[in-house]
């Protein structure tokens, strides 16, 4: 049977299906949305699901997808939702990212998303990007920090190598990582294992890169898809979700129904001959 939640802590455990607020803000990751009332509506609706793991970043507007989130949870009264976050790239345009690990910008950042999300401390703050200006031992170490500060619970990284992971580790408790991983991308299974080993979350970005799989009617994946009355998108989560108990996938969309439909991934259980056929799927045309 496979594990439906990770436990960060005694008491942080999460459903492993989560939400990322990155498609909320206007194109490109810039400015705000064309339908703010709708980024809020989205927000809202992902607060009052079964989703408790909700994945942003001060880079994703930038700012707008931190204020839409704080906007939902002015009157959110449920139980706790893990919030996550990220610093460290700054914006100067639609889908253009710089990378900046200063110390002291990283401080400031941290910072701007506690004001950004209306709270006093963030359950994950994760390292967007190492900065190879600096060393990855300045970077997490202010990170660790401010969790002395309580301005943190837990710290995670993005995009990093098993190498860096253990660097980082040597300076503080490592939670979380996220890399880009999917049904089609998985150069990264490395720091997938080495993650299992360490019962760290593994958070893939870019989850439903399924791309011409899905356009093709004939592909195994529409196979399957169609065996379970699912779409390509729905079996790609499960398949995450089958693949480790360590992976949290965190599909984002600015679409009420698109959420709702992802969110029933968890509730598909693929054969084993199905997941077999879809792990051949490594490597192919996206």
């Amino acid at each position: 049977m496979i594990k439906q939640t990770f436990e960060f802590d005694d008491e942080l455990r999460v459903n492993r299906l989560g939400y990322g607020t990155m498609q909320l803000p206007g194109h490109g990751v810039w400015g705000p949305s064309a339908d703010e009332a709708n980024a809020v509506a989205v927000a809202k609706r992902v607060l009052n699901s079964e989703v408790n793991f909700i994945d942003t970043a001060d880079a994703y507007g930038p700012f707008y997808a931190n204020l839409y989130l704080k906007e939902a949870l002015r009157d959110y009264q449920g139980p706790h939702k893990m919030i996550a976050s990220k610093v460290g790239f700054t914006r100067q345009g639609p889908d253009v990212w710089t990378v900046v690990g200063d110390p002291n910008y990283l401080r400031q950042q941290v910072e701007l998303n506690l004001w950004s999300l209306g709270l006093d401390s963030i359950d994950l703050m994760q390292l967007h990007r190492v900065d190879p200006r600096f060393s990855i031992e300045e970077q997490v170490g202010v990170l660790a920090d401010m969790q002395k500060e309580g301005k943190i619970k837990h710290i995670g990284l993005s995009q990093v190598s098993v190498e860096e992971i253990k660097r980082a580790q040597a300076i503080a408790k490592i939670a979380s990582v996220q890399n880009r991983y999917n049904l089609i991308d998985r150069r990264d299974e490395a720091v997938l294992d080495y993650a299992e080993s360490q019962h760290m979350a593994f958070i893939p970005w870019f989850p439903l890169a399924t791309g011409k799989l899905a356009s093709d009617q004939n592909s195994i994946l529409n196979q399957i898809a169609q065996n379970h009355l699912a779409t390509p998108s729905q079996i790609a989560l499960a398949w995450l979700l089958q693949r480790s108990e360590v992976i949290l996938p965190i599909p984002g969309t600015s679409n009420i129904k698109h959420f709702e439909s992802n969110i029933q991934a968890a509730y598909i259980t693929l054969a084993p001959n199905e997941f077999e056929a879809l792990n051949q799927l490594a490597g192919k045309v996206n």
